[in-house]
This record gives structure tokens, C-alpha cells and sequence, in this order.
């Protein structure tokens, strides 16, 4: 059996103001630019959940609901949801605040997965994670779904061997 480590001890705040640099001519902070930081504070949870050197293994769908802009402060949130042998799904919420007009919106949300390696590249186990809150264990709960959903869309599971989905969907 592996260790088990609570979700909670992963979890990471990042917090950027956005400068001319980070904007596209519309001042409006960039997509790549937001990909970035998310990815950063996604590798910090990851890390801290796993205790080593981790790889981007893949990113859902972002989707950006609302615009940041130039003078912004985002915020990242990161944990990780789940692990598997090696991998880790991390969540991420993003937020801006415009300060002077006190206004804060939710702009992002995503799923990144994570692998851990050894000093070589290869994959080695991490600590199984363990929910707390209701928040976590519905993270949790979705997280085997998620993975299996990203495994068949990658090529890398028969869509008949992903059993979640198939009970998701009542596929036959």
C-alpha cells in the first residue's frame, strides 16, 4: 500500500500582478501568458504533494471566461484532486481582482496531470492522496472519470475499457 498524504498539503496561492509585458493589444492579459502561470502553480502542488521533480503529462480544456486586465491581481489556486501510481491530477481556480473598484471574478478553471519522475526521467509512485472535505472527495470522486476520458482522447484506452465512462454514459 502506498502513503497516504492529505490533499490539503498540496495545495499552493500564487499571486501576480498583471503588467504591460502580460497583455495583448486590447490589454488584456494573454492566453499563453495565463497557461504559463497556471502550469507553474500546478507543478508546485504536484511537487509539494509528491515530494519530486514532476512533468506536465497533460492540460483539459481552459476555458477563458473572463477577461484579465492590465493592472489586475491574479490569483492561482492549485491542489492536488487525486493520484495514481505516478501521475497527479491537480485542479486550478483562477481569479482577478481589480483592487481600486474592489471587484474580484472567477476567469479560469482547469485540470493539469502531472507525472513524477526520478532523477533520470522515469516515473516513480507518489502518495495516494486523501480527501477531507466534501470540496476534495467531489474532486476525488471525478478524477478517475477525468483521467479515464483523457486516456481515451490521447489514444491510450479502448473507449470499451473505460469503466466510468461507460457507467457515466450507460454505454453498452
Amino acid at each position: 500500500m502506498r502513503k497516504q498524504k492529505p490533499v490539503k498539503d498540496s495545495f499552493v496561492i500564487m499571486t501576480e500582478l498583471v503588467l504591460p509585458n502580460d497583455t495583448n493589444t486590447l490589454n488584456n492579459l494573454m492566453g499563453g501568458r495565463m497557461m504559463h502561470l497556471m502550469d507553474i502553480a500546478a507543478a508546485i502542488a504536484a511537487q509539494k504533494h509528491s515530494n519530486r521533480i514532476v512533468v506536465t503529462a497533460s492540460v483539459d480544456n481552459v476555458s477563458f471566461r473572463e477577461g484579465i486586465r492590465l493592472g489586475n491581481v491574479v490569483t492561482l489556486q492549485a491542489q492536488v484532486t487525486r493520484s495514481f501510481a505516478s501521475s497527479m491530477e491537480v485542479h486550478i481556480d483562477v481569479w482577478a481582482e481589480d483592487i481600486p473598484s474592489g471587484t474580484r471574478i472567477k476567469s479560469n478553471e482547469a485540470f493539469f496531470t502531472f507525472v513524477a519522475v526520478d532523477q533520470s526521467g522515469r516515473p516513480i509512485d507518489v502518495p495516494e492522496a486523501l480527501p477531507e472535505t466534501p470540496e476534495e472527495i467531489a474532486l476525488y470522486d471525478g478524477a478517475l472519470r477525468r483521467r479515464q476520458l483523457r486516456l481515451v482522447l490521447g489514444g491510450r484506452m479502448k473507449p470499451e475499457e473505460a469503466t466510468e465512462l461507460k457507467a457515466l454514459f450507460s454505454i453498452q
